[in-house]
């Protein structure tokens, strides 16, 4: 069984186990359940091994190159891998092997991560299940017949299947926080400019964040301080100075603010889930919190204007995809007819859908009445969030209204779907950060998770509160 990041970090520094036999524990686990699960794509054993090696010799020469060295970790499809075939879960990036690391790539080898293979998604990041991939479905480690959410709906699986203690996403409009709270695991969205994303292949580039999941809020600190800071390759990544977030983990939350917006408590929410959440928010009061009700006035217009926003940015993004330069080719007689059947036979019907809705809203007579309007109420809800700000220091709800659904509930239902990401959307369109953390179980023994959404750059306080709320024991899936 491997054990939650944090803990396996300490157990690394100390010697109870080398990088070599937790790689090997890593893949026999990977390799009993992926039959079931299916949460990875392709393994990279070769790399892996040789990091885990170079890993174990740092270790025993006592030149650790800090807490991640030689820890097991997944990465989802969306990241360039120099050598690895790499294809968003599309059909259309089929063959695709990238010359180059994706940064946050870059930055976990130099960390001593070991790399132990691609996971599944939605394909280009475009759905709430990870039933959109071009490469089968992911599976609910609590129940086989349910979804793990999505897009990173893999990368969450496997976490919480304990076929690696961390893993990468992406968070677009919840792809990160909304599999976590349905597989039982930690897992983040950092505020938009704070993790690079070059090499991570685009969806919609105002929305789009790099994230970690683990177990537990330890390992998602130690994951997300390696991959964290500036890169000359990203023009929005910030500057700022990158805290040490797995030390501010030792400091108490008595006297934090934390609100709690009325209209994420109303129609459509599941009981049990507003249970579990309202006792996520005492244990909070408990060590010391002050909680108190807030409003968030223009949230029930987020999903609206992310499907406007999203769509838009994604139909600009997926046009490179003509079968020209990389991926997929049709054969055809002319350029034009080529295009067409590239495009045809390569994307999956989401991510058309996507990028008619896009191309319809940036059309001429179309713009000013649809993405205009998105772009004027999306900055209508980032003015909530700074209005609350100034009263709390964290804003908490549930992540998801209900508990993992069942596989294809709701494929014929886009909207239903779309609606899976209401709690999540609004921390995307504003660019704030956000962290999922397990609060309990339903009465069908599924996972629950509760969302705390902070200031912009303030990961190290939603960090903290995360850890004074998550369960003191992580059960495993039966």
């Amino acid at each position: 069984m491997i054990a939650p990041l944090g803990q396996l970090s300490l157990a690394l520094a100390r010697g109870e186990v080398t990088p070599t036999a937790l790689l090997e524990e890593s893949l026999s686990r990977i390799r009993a359940l992926d039959p079931q699960v299916h949460p990875f794509m392709r393994l990279t054993e070769p790399q892996a091994q040789a990091a885990a090696r170079a890993a174990s010799a740092r270790r025993a020469a006592g030149k650790a190159l800090g807490p991640l060295d030689g820890v097991p970790v997944g990465l989802k499809d969306i990241f360039c891998m120099e050598g690895v075939e790499t294809t968003a879960g599309s059909k259309i990036l089929q063959g695709y092997v990238p010359p180059y690391d994706a940064t946050v790539v870059r930055k976990l080898k130099e960390a001593g991560a070991v790399i132990v293979g691609k996971l599944n998604m939605d394909e280009f990041a475009m759905g709430s299940s990870t039933e959109n991939s071009a490469y089968g479905v992911t599976r609910n480690p609590w129940d086989l017949e349910r979804t793990p959410g999505g897009s990173s709906g893999g990368s969450a699986a496997a976490v919480a299947a304990r076929m690696v203690p961390g893993a990468l996403g992406t968070d677009t409009g919840g792809s990160i926080r909304q599999p976590a709270a349905m597989v039982g695991c930690a897992g983040m969205k950092p505020t938009y400019g704070r993790v690079s994303r070059f090499g991570v292949i685009a969806f919609a580039s105002s929305l789009d964040q790099v994230g970690p999941f683990a177990q537990d809020v330890r390992g998602v600190a130690l994951l997300l301080q390696a991959i964290a800071g500036h890169d000359d390759n990203d023009q929005t990544s910030s500057a700022r100075p990158v805290p040490d977030y797995a030390a501010a983990l030792e400091r108490r939350v008595a006297g934090l603010r934390v609100g709690v917006p009325r209209e994420y408590f109303g129609e459509g929410l599941a009981p049990e889930v507003a249970a579990l959440v309202r006792a996520g928010i005492e244990k909070l009061r408990g060590a010391g919190c002050s909680i108190s009700e807030i409003s968030l006035p223009n949230s029930p217009h987020a999903i609206a204007t992310y499907y406007i926003v999203a769509t838009a940015e994604a139909s600009s993004n997926l046009a490179r995809y003509d079968g020209v330069r990389y991926g997929h080719r049709a054969k055809a007689g002319q350029l034009l007819e080529m295009y067409e059947r590239t495009r045809a036979e390569g994307f999956g019907a989401e991510v058309k859908r996507r990028i008619m809705l896009g191309t319809y809203a940036l059309s001429a007579g179309y713009y000013d009445a649809y993405y205009l309007r998105a772009q004027k109420v999306r900055a209508l809800i980032r003015r909530d969030f700074d209005n609350a700000f100034t009263m709390v220091d964290a804003v908490l709800s549930p992540t998801s209204p209900t508990t993992a659904f069942k596989l294809g509930e709701r494929t014929d239902d886009p909207l239903a779907m779309y609606l899976s990401d209401v709690y999540t959307v609004p921390a995307n369109l504003a660019g704030l950060p956000g962290i999922s953390v397990p609060c309990g179980f339903d009465s069908s023994k599924l996972p629950v998770g509760l969302q705390l959404i902070g200031k912009p750059f303030d990961e190290e306080t939603l960090l903290r509160l995360a850890h004074a709320v998550e369960p003191e024991k992580f059960e495993e899936p039966r």
